[in-house]
C-alpha cells in the first residue's frame, strides 16, 4: 500500500538551511563544479554514479583522521564481495571517537537504580588511557578479541574505546543473554579479556550476573582475565572466577598517555552476531574505517548531529544501535545512555529523561512508540521536550498510526526518521533526512552512496511494487566477512546467493513515487497464501491499532498444499477472543488491505517470542507451529513463549 501523497511533516527554511547536509551539498558543489546538487535526489545520483569522489569528500568533511594515500579510494570496485576501500590508508577508530578532549560533556548516564553519571571529554579521554594501559599490561595486542557482558553504561563505552585503541576487536552482547547465548557467540570468537558486570537491574529486579559468568568461563578456556564492574553498589565476590578483578583495581588510579596503534581501514573492530534463532549465530565482522565513515555519514548527515546536540538511543549492548550511537562521540556531541526497563516505574521514564537532560536527537523501537500509544501516554501534555528535534525508530517497520501518535500527542514540529539496516551493515540502508518531510509510513531516503534498489523475482529494479531490497554496488560498510569462514562461503550464503554480485538484504520493500522506501518485514517470513506474497507488517500494522490487541504474529502455515495465514494475538488483560472481536480483527485487516491478507485462524496467546534485541521471530513460530525444533531458543528472551505455540493452530477456533 502506497503511503499517502501529502506529507505529515516538511522542515522549515531555517531547519534546511543550518542543516549538516545543506553545508555539505554547498561543499560538494564547490568541490566537483556541479551546481546542480542543490536537492537530496542530485546529491544521492552524484554518491551511486561517482562513488569513489562521494566517498573521499565525506572523508574530508567529517575531518576523519588517518594516514596514507587517500587518491585509492576503491579496488575491485566490480566485485561484490571483494571490493577494497581505501587500502592504502591507515586509520584508529578510538582515535577518531576521542578526537576532543576538553570539558565538554561526552556521557551522560542514567539507570533505574537512580544512579546519575556524567564524563566529561576529558574524562573519557584519562579513564580509556588508563583502561588501555591495563590491557595492554594483560597481553591484549591488535588483532585479540575482548568482550563485553556488559549492561549499558559508561564502562562499556571505555572498554571498547581502549580495545580499539589497541588494535584488538570489540564484541559485546547484553547481560540479559542466557549461559549458553553467551557461550554461542564469544566461545567462537576465543577473547582473551571478558568484562562484566555483577548484576544490573530491569523492571524493579536485581539480576546477578557473576553465576552466569561463572559458567561461561568453563566453557571459554581462552579467557585469561575477568574484569567486574562493581556496577551495583554491592560488595564483589569473585571466588570461583579464575583470573577475575575488579575494575578499579584493574584500571589503578595513574595516568596513562593514550596511544593509538594505527591499523588497516578492513581491520576487524567489531565482531556482532545474527539473532540465532535458526542455528548458531554468524559472526559478522566489521572493520574499522568502513564503520567509522558510514557511522559519521548517518549521524553527521542524515541524522543531522552536531556538536552542540545530545544524542540517545533506547538500547542494549547487543544491537547494533549501541555501536551506531557510540559513534557520535566522534561529533563532539554528548552520548546519552540509559540502562533498565523504558516501562519501570511507568511509561514515561524515557520522556523524563528527554526533559531532564535536555536530549535533542531521541531514539527508539517502533514496538516502543506502539507501546506508549497503547498505554494512553501523552507526552504533549505531561513533558515539555522542547530540546527534542529528531525522533528515530527502528527495529520493525513504523506503522502509520505510530507516525500519528507522534505528530498528534508527542510534537508537532519533530522529524520524525524511521530508520532500517542491521547488524549485517552496522548501519542503515534507508533513514531520515533534515532536507525532506515525512510521509506516513515511509523511510524518508535511501542513504547516501548506497545504490539501494527493490527488485523483483526476476531481479529487475521496480518503483511502486514490492520486492527485495537490495544494494546493487559496493558500499565502505559491508561485513570484512564472518569469523571463522576462511574461504568466505558462509558470506556469501548469507547475502548474495540469491543473486550474483548483489546484496540481498532479506527486507520485502517498496520504492515509493518520493524515493522513499516502505517496508514491509522479513522476506523470509513472508506470507504466500495462494501463491500472493503479503509481508507481515501490513498485517499488524492492522490488528494493532484495535485497541484490545497489545501485539500480534503471523505465520503462514501448511495447510492443504498451500499456505493459510494464522494470526496470534495478545491482548489486554482481562480481555478474551471471542467470536466479535475475531470478525472485528478480520475487517479491520479486509477494509484497510485486500481479501489476501485475512487469516484463516486467529488464536489468542499469553506471550509473543522475541530476540535478546527485542524483535518477534516469526520464524521461530513458524517452525513451533509446524511441530519442528527451534535450533536455538537460548538466542530468545523468552522461550518458555514457544511452548504454548506446539500444535495450537490445530484447534479449532477460526
Amino acid at each position: 500500500m502506497l503511503s499517502a501523497t501529502r506529507p505529515i511533516w516538511e522542515p522549515g527554511k531555517e531547519r534546511i538551511e543550518s542543516s549538516n547536509i545543506n553545508r555539505f551539498m554547498r561543499f560538494v558543489r564547490e568541490q566537483v563544479g556541479n551546481e546542480d546538487i542543490r536537492r537530496y535526489a542530485p546529491l544521492y545520483d552524484f554518491s551511486i554514479r561517482q562513488p569513489e569522489r562521494f566517498w573521499q569528500l565525506v572523508w574530508e568533511f567529517c575531518g576523519i583522521r588517518a594516514t596514507g594515500n587517500f587518491d585509492q579510494v576503491l579496488v575491485d570496485g566490480d566485485k561484490m564481495p571483494g571490493a577494497q576501500w581505501f587500502p592504502e590508508v591507515r586509520l584508529n577508530f578510538a582515535q577518531n571517537l576521542l578526537r576532543y578532549k576538553d570539558d565538554r560533556i561526552a556521557l551522560i548516564a542514567r539507570n533505574e537504580w537512580g544512579h546519575k553519571r556524567e564524563f566529561s571529554y576529558a574524562d573519557l579521554h584519562s579513564e580509556v588511557g588508563k583502561l588501555a594501559h591495563a590491557l595492554r599490561t594483560a597481553g591484549v595486542v591488535a588483532g585479540d578479541r575482548v568482550a563485553g557482558f556488559l549492561p549499558n553504561i559508561p564502562e562499556t563505552v571505555m572498554a571498547m574505546l581502549a580495545t580499539a585503541s589497541l588494535g584488538a576487536t570489540w564484541s559485546s552482547c547484553s547481560p540479559d543473554f542466557g549461559t549458553n547465548g553467551v557461550v554461542d557467540r564469544f566461545g567462537q570468537i576465543a577473547p582473551k579479556v571478558l568484562f562484566t558486570a555483577d548484576a544490573y537491574g530491569y523492571g524493579g529486579k536485581r539480576f546477578d550476573c557473576l553465576g552466569k559468568v561463572r559458567e561461561v568461563l568453563q566453557k571459554i578456556p581462552a579467557v585469561e582475565k575477568v574484569v567486574v564492574i562493581p556496577y551495583s553498589g554491592n560488595a564483589l565476590k569473585l571466588d570461583g572466577i579464575a583470573n577475575a578483578i575488579a575494575w578499579p583495581d584493574f584500571l589503578g588510579t595513574q595516568e596513562h598517555v593514550l596511544e593509538f596503534t594505527p591499523t588497516a581501514f578492513d581491520h576487524p573492530l567489531y565482531i556482532m552476531y545474527s539473532s540465532g534463532t535458526t542455528g548458531v549465530p554468524k559472526c559478522i565482522v566489521h572493520g574499522a574505517g568502513g564503520t567509522l565513515i558510514q557511522h559519521l555519514k548517518e549521524l553527521v548527515l542524515h541524522s543531522d548531529v552536531k556538536r552542540e546536540d545530545k544524542i540517545f538511543y533506547y538500547t542494549t549492548c547487543g544491537w547494533m544501535m549501541w555501536n551506531w550511537l557510540v559513534s557520535s562521540l566522534a561529533i563532539g556531541a554528548t552520548v546519552v545512555l540509559y540502562d533498565g526497563s523504558p516501562f519501570h516505574p511507568d511509561g514515561n521514564v524515557l520522556w523524563d529523561l528527554i526533559d531532564e537532560v535536555g536530549i535533542s536527537v531521541f531514539g527508539t523501537s517502533a514496538k516502543w512508540i506502539a507501546a506508549v500509544e497503547k498505554a494512553g501516554i501523552k507526552p504533549r501534555e505531561s513533558h515539555k521536550l522542547l530540546s527534542l528535534k529528531t525522533i528515530l525508530s527502528t527495529g520493525s517497520p513504523l506503522a502509520d498510526e505510530s507516525f500519528d501518535y507522534v505528530y498528534r500527542d508527542v510534537k508537532e514540529r519533530v522529524m520524525l526518521s524511521s530508520i532500517s539496516g542491521g547488524t549485517d551493515i552496522v548501519s542503515c540502508f534507508a533513514l531520515g533526512n533534515p532536507l525532506l518531510p515525512v510521509y506516513r509510513g515511509e523511510l524518508q531516503c535511501r542513504g547516501l552512496g548506497l545504490k539501494v534498489e527493490i527488485l523483483d523475482d526476476t531481479g529487475t529494479p521496480v518503483r511502486g511494487e514490492k520486492g527485495e531490497l537490495a544494494c546493487t554496488a559496493p558500499f565502505p560498510c559491508m561485513p570484512v566477512g564472518f569469523w571463522n569462514d576462511a574461504n568466505g562461503e558462509k558470506y556469501h550464503n548469507a547475502y548474495f546467493s540469491k543473486i550474483p554480485n548483489v546484496w540481498c538484504h532479506g527486507d520485502h520493500a517498496l520504492l515509493t513515487e518520493h524515493d522513499g522506501i516502505v517496508i514491509y518485514g522479513r522476506s523470509d517470513a513472508v506470507l504466500n497464501p495462494g501463491g500472493v506474497r503479503i509481508g507481515t507488517a501490513e498485517i499488524y500494522r492492522q490488528v494493532e491499532q484495535l485497541p484490545e490487541v497489545l501485539e500480534s504474529i503471523a505465520v503462514g502455515q501448511d495447510w492443504d498444499n498451500d499456505v493459510r495465514v494464522v494470526l496470534f494475538v495478545r491482548l489486554r488483560e482481562g480481555v478474551s477472543l471471542d467470536d466479535a472481536l475475531r470478525d472485528r480483527i478480520k475487517k479491520q485487516i479486509r477494509d484497510n488491505t485486500t481479501p489476501r491478507h485475512v487469516p484463516a485462524k486467529i488464536l489468542q496467546v499469553t506471550d509473543i517470542p522475541r530476540t535478546i534485541s527485542g524483535k518477534i521471530t516469526e520464524l521461530a513460530v513458524r517452525e513451533a507451529i509446524h511441530g519442528r525444533p527451534v535450533k536455538n531458543t537460548d538466542a530468545l528472551a523468552n522461550p518458555g513463549a514457544l511452548a504454548q505455540f506446539r500444535g495450537l493452530a490445530e484447534l479449532d477456533g477460526a
